[in-house]
């Protein structure tokens, strides 16, 4: 399998890079920073500089070329609202928008768990725009004919990778999930047809990974 990760310098994506390259599967990882590309390819990927947050869906369908999946993980990183929507919603949509350009129907976003209206927190709240952002990006995955998985983790941890998740969380208790398992489910979601067009928000628990993006909706 050829997979192209867009936010290839992230945590997550590292992660995700490495165990995919360890098995055998070609890996793209779009970059912004140049600087950036000898932690891509220490993990077995190709990077690929593209600044996502002002390419357009033409540009990245360039990028995508040949690549049987998609994974969005990249962000803007908080801070800056006006910039937390230019790439968070608007260059994730376009990414959607370049994957049916370029005819790969495998696309997987990693969001995060409480990503819905029924948890959104007031307009002046500093983490509404992500929130918003988010909400809209994933909303619009959606409704596109890509064959989606949204992956919904819950608060990021360095812990090490246990292989075991919860995939029906309490997102009112502690939603600790480690950036190790989220690469892992990333990888068990590619693997799995059962996985596609769900919405499956997840956080550290008991049940391996695998059996939960295999799961029955």
């Amino acid at each position: 399998m050829k997979v192209t990760i867009i936010g290839g310098h992230g945590r997550i994506a590292l992660l995700a890079a490495n165990l995919l390259s360890q098995r055998g599967d070609s890996v793209n990882s779009i970059i912004r920073n140049p600087d950036h590309a000898a932690d891509v390819a220490a993990t077995g990927a190709s990077a690929v500089v593209l600044d996502v947050e002002n390419a357009t869906a033409t540009e990245m369908a360039e990028a995508f070329a040949g690549s049987d999946a998609i994974v969005w993980s990249a962000g803007a990183g908080g801070g800056n609202p006006d910039r937390t929507y230019a790439v968070d919603r608007d260059a994730a949509i376009r990414s959607m928008n370049a994957a049916q350009l370029a005819e790969i129907k495998r696309f997987v976003m990693v969001s995060f768990a409480s990503a819905s209206t029924e948890y959104l927190v007031p307009l002046d709240d500093p983490f509404y725009p992500y929130m918003a952002a988010k909400i809209a990006a994933d909303d619009h995955l959606r409704g596109s004919d890509l064959d989606y998985t949204i992956l919904g983790p819950g608060t990021l941890t360095l812990e090490e990778a246990t292989g075991l998740i919860n995939g029906d969380p309490d997102l009112a208790a502690d939603t600790s999930t480690s950036r190790a398992n989220t690469a892992l489910a990333i990888v068990a979601t590619l693997d799995s047809a059962a996985s596609i067009g769900r919405t499956i928000n997840f956080v550290d628990g008991q049940t391996p990974i695998a059996a939960v993006m295999g799961a029955s909706n």
